[in-house]
Order: C-alpha cells, then sequence, then structure tokens
C-alpha cells in the first residue's frame, strides 16, 4: 500500500514544562530537544508510518554541542534551530553561528548552514550521530522501545543505509549532498569557512518500506516554499474565517483553531485533493473514526471538504467481512488506522482496527449532515450505498441480542475494553465506582443511532422514498421511545450513562446525556432536569463540564475520563442545550470553556483537570493531553456555530441564523464562512444580525428541531 496520509500548518511545543519540538507532516512526525537534537534512549525521533526511522541525531562541532539559542518556525512542517559555537575558554562571545532548516514529510531534510560572523577565517571538524531501531511509535510512546528484528549498517559514498528485517521490511537512508567520510554511524565533514562567508550541507533521510523508498515531501534541490505541504497549507489559510469582535481572546482561540486544524489534515496519495482531519500531535496523527467524524462536523461551517473527504475516506474502509481479530464486521466504520510493526503484529497483518460502537452511526449522520450542507448529487450518490451497509450494521451486528439497543462488547482480547468515547478501561462505571461489565449499550451511542435513523429518513426524504423515510422515521420514534423508558433515572433526575451486560442502568452522573441532547432523543419533559445536571456544581467546574460528578465514586479530577473536563464533550453539550432552548446554559458552557482556552494561551488542550473554578483561578492542564488535538481544536468552532445559531439546509434554500451570542463578544463580524457555493459574512451588534453573501434567499430565523 502506498503511503496513506501525508498532512500539513510552526513547530510545536510540547506540554507543560515540556522542551521538546514537534515537527509533523502527515504521519511523520520528529520529535527532538529545543536544539534539535534527537537523544538516544529517549522518546524521540523522526517517526513515519507509527515506526520509527530516526533513534539518535546529534550534530557537534570539533566535538562540541552547538549552544542553543532559540527555535523558530510558522509552519508545522519546519523549524529553524538557531545556536552557536560555544565561545572559546576566556571569551564572552561566539563568532561562528549555526543554523538549522529541517523539514519532515515522508522523510526529513536537513540543511545545515554554518555563519562565519568575524573577520578571519574558520575552520572546524563538522559531525552528525546517527542511529535508527525501527521500534513501533507506541512501544517508544510507552518507554519500551527496542528492534523487533535485526538492524543493519551499511555504508556508501557520503551515506549510511540502515535495513530492518521483521514482519515488515523496512530501511533508510541518510544521504549528504555533499562530500562526506562515513564511519560507523557517524557523517564526517571539515569545513573551511571564508572570514562573512557560510559553509552549507543538506542531508536527507528517506525511508524504505518493503524495498520501495517514499517519495520525500521536501526534496532536496526544490525550494520549500514550492513543495505540497506549503502550497496546501497557504491555501488552507486563504481559506479560514476572519473575525472582529470586542473580545479579542475570541479571535485568537478561533485563528489557533484553524491554525491547528491546518496541521493536522491530512491527504490520500491516491486521491490527492481528499483531505481527512488526524485525532491529535503527535501520538495520533492517523485516521481515527469517531475523533474525525465529529471534527470534521464541527468543522463545517469553514470548510466541507475535510467532511466529505473523511465520509469518502472512511467508506473506503468500511468493514466488509467478519474478522475477530481486527472486529471488522460488515458495514462497520473503523475506529482508526495504524501501520507499525506492533499494529501489524496485532491486527493479523491487517493495519485498520474496528472496535468501536459509535463511529458507524456517526458516519450516518455526517452524510445526513453533508446533504445539508449542500453536498452535490454525485458525492450523494457514491456514499449512500455506504449509508446502508452502515444502517444494517445498525441494526444487525450492532445490536446482537435485538433489543433495540446498540451495544459492544470486544472480540479479542487486543481490543479495546470499552468502545464509546470513554474508551479508558475504567471509563465505564456505576454511581458507586463499580466498573460496568460488558456487553454495554451506552447513552450516547444510542443518541448517535437515533441521529442515525433520523439522517437516514431525511435522505430518503430528498430522494422521494416516502417508503424509506416513514420506515426509518418509525425506527427513530421506536428507539426515543425506548429510550427514554429504559435509560431514564427518574429517582435521580438524569439518564443512565449506559445499559450493562445484565440489562442494568448504569446510573452514574456523566456528561454523556449532553450528547443526547445533541441529537434530539432526550424526550421534552426530561430536557429540564438534564439541564440543570449539566450545570450543576457537580457536573460543571466553571470552566466546563466534567465528564463525571463530583458526587460519584469514581470521581477523580486528575483522571482521564472521570472528573476531567474535555472541550469536544462540553462543545456538544452546549449544542444540545441550545438546541432545546436552554440559551442562558449554553451560553455559560460556551463562555467558560472560551475562557479555559485563554488561559492555555488560546489553543484548547485534549482535555484538562476538573478542579472547580473557585479552588484554582487558572484551568489544571491535565500533564499528558494531547494538543493541538482536532476535536479539542474543532470545539470553538462548534461553540461559534451553536452560538450563531447557523444551520443551513441547502436543498430546501434555507439557511436559518439566529445569533445568541453573548453581549461580551459583541460586536462581531465574521467573514469567509462557507455554506455550500457561498461564502457568509455575519454582523451580529445587540440591535440586529445582518448576514451577507448568501445565493439562496434571505436567512430565515432558526428552524425549530424535531
Amino acid at each position: 500500500m502506498t503511503e496513506p496520509w501525508a498532512a500539513t500548518g510552526g513547530p510545536r511545543h510540547g506540554g507543560v514544562a515540556d522542551d521538546r519540538v514537534t515537527l509533523i507532516d502527515g504521519s511523520t512526525f520528529c520529535i527532538s530537544e529545543r536544539d534539535g537534537r534527537v537523544r538516544a534512549g529517549h522518546a524521540q525521533g523522526l517517526f513515519v508510518r507509527d515506526s520509527r526511522y530516526l533513534s539518535r541525531w546529534e550534530l557537534r562541532l570539533d566535538g562540541v554541542l552547538p549552544e542553543p539559542l532559540t527555535t523558530h518556525g510558522k509552519e508545522p512542517f519546519g523549524a529553524t534551530f538557531v545556536g552557536r559555537m560555544p565561545p572559546q575558554p576566556g571569551l564572552a562571545d561566539s563568532w561562528l553561528l549555526v543554523l538549522v532548516h529541517r523539514f519532515v514529510g515522508n522523510g526529513m531534510r536537513e540543511d545545515i548552514e554554518l555563519r562565519n560572523l568575524s573577520g578571519e577565517p574558520v575552520s572546524c571538524v563538522v559531525t552528525l550521530d546517527v542511529d535508527a531501531d525501527f521500534a513501533d511509535l507506541f512501544d517508544v510512546k510507552g518507554g519500551v522501545a527496542g528492534a523487533k528484528g535485526t538492524v543493519s549498517v551499511g555504508r556508501g559514498d557520503a551515506a549510511i543505509d540502515f535495513t530492518h528485517d521483521a514482519a515488515l521490511p523496512q530501511g533508510v537512508r541518510i544521504e549528504s549532498h555533499g562530500a562526506a567520510e562515513v564511519s560507523g554511524r557517524t557523517l564526517r565533514w571539515v569545513a573551511a569557512i571564508p572570514p562573512r562567508d557560510s559553509w552549507t550541507v543538506t542531508l536527507e533521510t528517506q525511508p524504505f518500506e518493503r524495498g520501495e523508498p517514499l517519495p520525500l515531501r521536501h526534496p532536496y534541490g526544490r525550494p520549500v516554499e514550492h513543495t505540497e505541504p506549503a502550497r496546501s497549507l497557504r491555501e488552507w489559510r486563504e481559506r479560514g474565517p476572519r473575525v472582529n469582535t470586542a473580545d479579542g481572546d475570541l479571535a485568537a482561540v478561533l485563528r489557533q483553531s484553524v491554525e491547528d486544524l491546518g496541521a493536522l489534515r491530512m491527504f490520500d496519495p491516491e486521491h490527492p485533493h481528499r483531505a481527512i482531519v488526524a485525532a491529535g500531535m503527535p501520538w495520533f496523527m492517523a485516521l481515527f473514526g469517531r475523533d474525525s467524524l465529529l471534527t470534521s462536523w464541527m468543522l463545517l461551517p469553514i470548510d466541507q471538504r475535510l467532511a466529505i473527504g473523511t465520509a469518502q475516506t472512511l467508506a473506503a474502509h468500511q468493514g466488509a467481512v467478519v474478522n475477530p481479530v481486527t472486529e471488522e464486521q460488515p458495514g462497520r466504520i473503523l475506529h482508526e488506522m495504524r501501520f507499525g510493526q506492533s499494529a501489524a503484529l496485532a491486527l493479523g497483518g491487517g493495519t485498520a482496527y474496528y472496535g468501536t460502537a459509535d463511529a458507524t452511526a456517526l458516519f450516518v449522520m455526517l452524510v445526513g449532515e453533508l446533504r445539508r450542507w449542500g453536498l452535490d448529487d454525485q458525492r450523494f450518490k457514491e456514499l449512500l450505498p455506504h449509508v446502508d451497509r452502515a444502517m444494517t450494521w445498525l441494526t444487525g451486528d450492532g445490536d446482537p441480542d435485538g433489543d433495540g439497543f446498540v451495544e459492544y462488547r470486544r472480540a479479542t482480547e487486543n481490543g479495546l475494553a470499552n468502545q464509546g468515547w470513554k474508551d479508558s478501561w475504567d471509563g465505564v462505571t456505576f454511581a458507586s465506582g463499580e466498573i460496568a461489565r460488558a456487553p454495554i449499550a451506552l447513552a450516547e451511542v444510542q443518541a448517535y443511532t437515533y441521529g442515525a435513523y433520523r439522517a437516514r429518513a431525511y435522505l430518503a426524504g430528498e430522494q422521494g422514498d416516502d417508503d424509506a423515510r416513514r420506515y426509518w422515521s418509525g425506527m427513530a420514534a421506536a428507539l426515543k421511545r425506548a429510550f427514554n423508558e429504559t435509560f431514564w433515572l427518574p429517582d435521580r433526575g438524569w439518564y443512565a450513562l449506559g445499559l450493562d451486560a445484565d440489562k442494568r442502568p448504569i446510573d452514574a452522573l456523566a456528561s454523556n446525556m449532553g450528547h443526547c441532547l445533541w441529537t434530539g432523543i432526550v424526550d421534552d419533559d426530561k430536557a429540564p432536569d438534564v439541564a440543570r445536571q449539566l450545570l450543576s456544581p457537580e457536573l460543571f467546574s466553571g470552566w466546563g463540564i466534567r465528564t463525571l460528578a463530583t458526587s460519584m465514586g469514581a470521581y477523580n479530577p486528575m483522571s482521564y475520563h472521570n472528573g476531567s473536563v474535555w472541550p469536544h464533550d462540553n462543545a456538544i453539550c452546549a449544542a444540545g442545550l441550545m438546541r432545546y432552548g436552554f440559551v442562558a446554559e449554553a451560553q455559560r458552557v460556551a463562555v467558560g470553556v472560551l475562557a479555559a482556552a485563554r488561559e492555555f494561551g488560546h489553543r484548547l488542550p485534549e482535555l484538562f483537570c476538573g478542579f472547580d473554578r473557585e479552588e484554582f483561578a487558572e484551568p489544571v492542564p491535565y500533564p499528558t493531553s494531547c494538543s493541538p488535538q482536532a476535536w479539542a481544536a474543532a470545539a470553538p468552532l462548534l461553540l461559534l456555530r451553536t452560538l450563531l445559531r447557523l444551520d443551513p439546509e441547502l436543498p430546501q434554500g434555507r439557511v436559518s441564523c439566529d445569533p445568541a451570542m453573548p453581549a461580551r463578544y459583541l460586536p462581531l463580524e465574521i467573514s469567509g464562512l462557507r455554506v455550500g457555493d457561498d461564502e457568509l459574512t455575519i454582523r451580529v451588534t445587540e440591535e440586529e444580525t445582518v448576514v451577507r453573501g448568501l445565493g439562496t434567499p434571505p436567512a430565515q430565523r432558526r428552524r425549530p428541531d424535531g
């Protein structure tokens, strides 16, 4: 298979107290020290398709490491590491500037430049120590890295070759474009630099898979600004919305969101114009069903192409057979794709894992929403058979006991024990803290399934198929009745998190029921209680809604899923609150999350700790949170759409916009929003809302949702 994805967006620094720099281009990323050095034995290196192709990269001048000064870079795939030759003993200054220009993409290109700033000639010995271990990405991340197989070293003219004899034969060539001596794992040059002049050399690190080289995306001799990653990123930035608001932090958050989502895009070389969005940087630069579907949904107001590309790509890899090793089933949408050695072994030589309960319904929902946003007839017709295969899974293998609820239980010990979005091993618990036993039917999975039934009914209506429309509308109504009868806990005033193996309601108070508001499965008479619980002190921290209430037995504000705050979760809850008319509550959630973004330098992390805002004046970071992470980056865009109450239905010639923006953000003007072929400008003041750029009739008030 050819290189599956290649991404594009300066260098990314790690989390709190983290001095690493991450450069990224699709499934290629390089993690290094702030001086550009890759240290052996650390979670660093050059990674391509989930394998580490460089585990050491250390530049020395006369045997001494350069002294780092700073790191520069505006693109996610490239950076310049600025350093100097350490001063001679007894001197304060150095006259030798060291510039390392690094670019990643299917491998790595590095331009090393030494500048002599003095009036005298300078000579030094330049060495580069390198190594490759071909370790699996998750072994590196977990601190147990080691090559599975034999690594051999070969030397050529100005090049070092590493080969890996394993289940997936791999290799990498490190080649100097400029005469170099090669000894062991070291390249050596003698740099003689005239006064006020410079010395340069370029190195290419090119991976091989099964004997075939991966085409470098920043090859030697091509100006970086002319490469495909650079061109793609420029086009993405030009398409981004332009925001003017009384609140500068809101504008900064939205700008950062668009920038980060540009960096997380990936492209299929077999379909160069088909984009998807990866889950998170750096360890999750891969196609994830749930994450990519929800993120691309949130991105609809600025770019429908990502949602189309995501739907097309997931359709291309839709389950076709029953395979317990990968949990593949006909019609099922995958959970993630991986290409490293460990993944190949765990998945029986495959690359896709299908263990997710929710991606299949979300896929159908996204196709239905895309049609509302103007998906053209040809793409719609191509996707519709995949929608119907997904519907077959929802009503068949997704509901193995036939009770009408979609549930999960892993088919392999290598699979995920929990297969909803709270997929940690302890992510689904009773109020007592007891861990629920599978098979489990999650509340939000039923909500997404309801959304899928309604989306399929809508698509049938688009085709004039009244029989199918009535059938799927009836399925939706039946599921809504059964859900409200079975999941509602009248003595608690909230919905069960799910049903366990014995069909017992999992009675924890959790954020998941906010997703039920989002799709409309909640009965109107129960919605006020849900809204009250979501904004209660037990769930709402002041920065956002916690995943689990403080009163629950498993609550831990420093946990991954049991009391933390996830921005994407909050954005979905806010959209649900607004759908049911709880405007003040939706605004409160949105303002809290956007205030948290300000404290994180305008970039929302994957999650943060659930401590109360009254206890800590700033949100407490979660130490291993991905940042940037796709659905966290997209969350402000869904919050914006929710506050604008922007709802297109282009096949019917309608676009509704009835803003409920908090006064702190007004006046607000956003241009560059895209609805079908139209580019909208929306101006909101306390007195009026003006929408310009519509090719359809003037915007109407927000349509009621049934």
